[in-house]
């Protein structure tokens, strides 16, 4: 069974920011491999945090050489600065028990058969700002009840694109692509029109 690293939502109204970005991680310090970069194919560079459980998996399996398949949840303040939390690393064989018919398999074609690929993102949340001048959204999105320690309760994304206006404070889905630092948004489907204020 093939695992897909951007699972299905699991409620209509769940809240969540989560990508899949191809590349190389760099760490900062090789003493210390929880910060860096990830450098993709095209060689651009993005600020880039390893959380816990992704930081047992890069110990242990991963080779700094390569470039991997990174599960990543997005951040940023503004269209310039993408920083990236990486979850996971999406590597269908070494890291998942599904049968290797080939080492030469092609991943993007895997993705595809998931009907993702590079530099996707999955954005589900609030829609608290329009800037129509300068063709930006703003998405708020909740943390899940499980990050008990957690300071942020919840963030703001900043995507170029547009979405009406009429749309303000309604729950939407959004398919987003990297491309640079920026997210960009390529289709997205209004979930709940008006959500009920949050304090």
């Amino acid at each position: 069974m093939l695992k897909n690293p951007i699972p299905r939502v699991s409620n209509q109204l769940q809240y969540r920011a989560i990508g899949i970005v191809n590349g190389k991680f760099i760490p900062d310090n090789s003493d210390q491999l929880n910060r860096g970069f990830i450098t993709d194919n095209k060689g651009e560079k993005i600020q880039t945090v390893i959380l816990g459980k992704a930081l047992s998996l890069l110990k242990k399996h991963i080779d700094l050489k390569k470039s991997y398949f990174w599960i990543v949840y997005p951040k940023n303040k503004n269209t310039q600065n993408l920083h990236l939390q990486v979850a996971g690393i999406w590597d269908p064989y070494q890291l998942n028990d599904f049968h290797n018919d080939s080492s030469k398999t092609n991943f993007s074609k895997l993705l595809e058969e998931l009907d993702l690929k590079d530099n996707y993102f999955s954005v589900r949340g609030e829609l608290v700002f329009v800037n129509t001048q300068k063709k930006e959204i703003v998405i708020k999105v909740y943390c899940s009840s499980k990050l008990q320690n957690s300071k942020m309760k919840n963030f703001k994304l900043v995507i170029k694109g547009e979405i009406s206006l009429e749309f303000l404070n309604s729950f939407v889905s959004l398919d987003v692509s990297r491309e640079g630092n920026s997210l960009k948004l390529l289709d997205y489907q209004v979930v709940e029109k008006n959500l009920p204020k949050n304090n």
